[in-house]
């Protein structure tokens, strides 16, 4: 009966592992479109 509860356990530090994992991603990804945007603004006005 003790496993179930180790389950559980691990289900939630996933679940924040993740929340972590995604704020990560989303800056990085949004520091790749500021940069193609800043290379394609420099691109037009040359």
């Amino acid at each position: 009966m003790a496993k179930p509860e180790l389950h559980q356990q691990t289900q939630v530090e996933d679940s924040g592992s993740l929340k972590g994992t995604l704020a990560c991603v989303g800056i990085l990804g949004l520091i790749i479109i500021l940069s193609w945007v800043g290379a394609f603004n420099l691109f037009l006005s040359r």
